[in-house]
């Protein structure tokens, strides 16, 4: 087949991709966050007050919770109206290219990433968050680069681009466990609460919860990574994932953390699972968090096998 998906191609969809990304709250987030505001009102309406508010005195957590996601969608709109980053943590860029197995791809098809993502960060004026080297040589390398690249291949004859700016609350906030086998569902369970419990409030609720569960120890991240790019809302890869995922949903919520860790709800507005085949002896398990400036976009590069126009 003739080769389709080109090194410019991929630059300028990663430059266009953080241009918007960075001032853009994802829409299906944004939606969500719309959603659980106007649950809040409703309580606030009900005169509703979280059980789970240790708090003395103040605000009840409805109300408190409301204030937050207000400022979360005031903050969103002030953002793409003046073209302003939605955080100052304007993050390390991730980029995913993932490519039908009947397609040709050229070796050099990620060479031009850095450079757009350069032009990007210095014609954005976003801040440059990355060290050369992480325990060598902390000193900023002054624009941005590099970001950090990976090819998926998948069935069929589409490219797709994903670029996530990922700030470094919300990493930090993540972990891998190598549970054994034994430990179940339930031990995923409670690996997801405690990192909850220990770690939700650096990550800047509300939280989209990114779980990998399954593949090996240097992977599962990966699937824990690429489960915040699922649209929030969408089907669950099977039915066993979707109530796992529900069930996960209502227990995260029940720990009250809150919009802005400030009590009330909802901690997470999403948990998404990717789960994957592993070794008998094993049960990696990881849990990435994305954070209340939810910044992804998914840009189509290869439609059955034609190249798709990329401004």
């Amino acid at each position: 087949m003739e080769e389709v998906l080109s090194k410019e191609a991929v630059a300028r969809a990663v430059y266009g991709a953080i241009r918007e990304c960075a001032v853009t709250l994802r829409p299906d987030f944004r939606a969500a966050v719309e959603r659980a505001r106007e649950e809040a009102s409703c309580q606030e309406r009900a005169g509703g007050v979280s059980t789970a508010d240790p708090r003395p005195g103040g605000a009840p957590s409805a109300s408190r919770a409301a204030g937050v996601l207000d400022r979360i969608l005031e903050n969103a709109a002030i953002a793409a109206a003046d073209g302003v980053p939605l955080c100052q943590d304007t993050g390390s860029v991730w980029v995913c290219l993932e490519v039908g197995e009947a397609l040709m791809v050229p070796g050099d098809v990620l060479s031009g990433v850095n450079g757009a993502v350069a032009r990007a960060y210095e014609d954005g004026r976003l801040r440059m968050s990355l060290v050369r080297d992480a325990l060598f040589d902390r000193a900023n390398t002054g624009d941005n680069t590099p970001a950090f690249c990976e090819v998926r291949f998948v069935p069929g004859a589409d490219a797709t681009l994903h670029v996530l700016l990922k700030g470094g609350g919300s990493d930090n906030a993540s972990r891998v466990v190598m549970l054994p086998p034994g430990a179940g569902a339930a031990g995923v369970r409670e690996v997801v609460l405690d990192c909850v419990r220990e770690k939700a409030a650096n990550a800047c609720p509300p939280l989209v919860i990114g779980l990998g569960v399954g593949a090996t120890f240097d992977k599962v991240a990966g699937l824990a990574k690429h489960a915040l790019l699922r649209e929030v809302g969408s089907p669950a890869a099977s039915d066993a994932a979707a109530a796992f995922e529900e069930e996960l949903l209502a227990e995260v919520n029940a720990l009250c953390v809150g919009p802005a860790a400030l009590g009330g709800l909802p901690t997470a507005v999403a948990v998404h699972v990717e789960t994957a085949p592993c070794h008998i002896a094993a049960l990696p398990v990881a849990v990435n968090m994305g954070c209340c400036a939810m910044r992804s976009a998914s840009v189509p590069l290869v439609r059955d096998g034609r190249a798709v126009h990329c401004g």
